[in-house]
């Protein structure tokens, strides 16, 4: 998880730690590999994330995948997903931040 989120997330569990304690188990469970891996569904992150404009969600979402084995190609197949189904601001967020992110990692 991105530094950021985790600090934020960290000082947020001081205020609601049965919130932020259940959020952590939701997002451990859904994430699992099932009759979608979980690398499909890190794909489909990404894409969510960007279509909902959440920059530390793509930052945190990106890395993630990309951390995970997923390639830059198919990071940005997902970001096409996204501007399909949000069209322009998916567009613009898939193409300040995605690209960012994923050339700040050398992928």
């Amino acid at each position: 998880m991105n530094k950021s989120i985790e600090d934020g997330f960290r000082k947020m569990h001081g205020q609601l730690p049965e919130v932020m304690d259940s959020f952590a188990g939701l997002h451990e469970s859904v994430i699992r590999d099932g009759a979608v891996s979980a690398r499909t569904k890190r794909l489909m992150l990404v894409a969510v994330s960007v279509a909902l404009r959440c920059e530390p969600c793509i930052r945190n979402h990106v890395q993630a995948a990309a951390e995970s084995g997923v390639s830059r190609e198919e990071i940005i197949e997902a970001v096409g997903i996204a501007i399909l189904m949000a069209g322009g601001p998916a567009a613009a967020y898939g193409s300040l931040f995605v690209l960012q992110i994923l050339d700040e990692m050398g992928i």
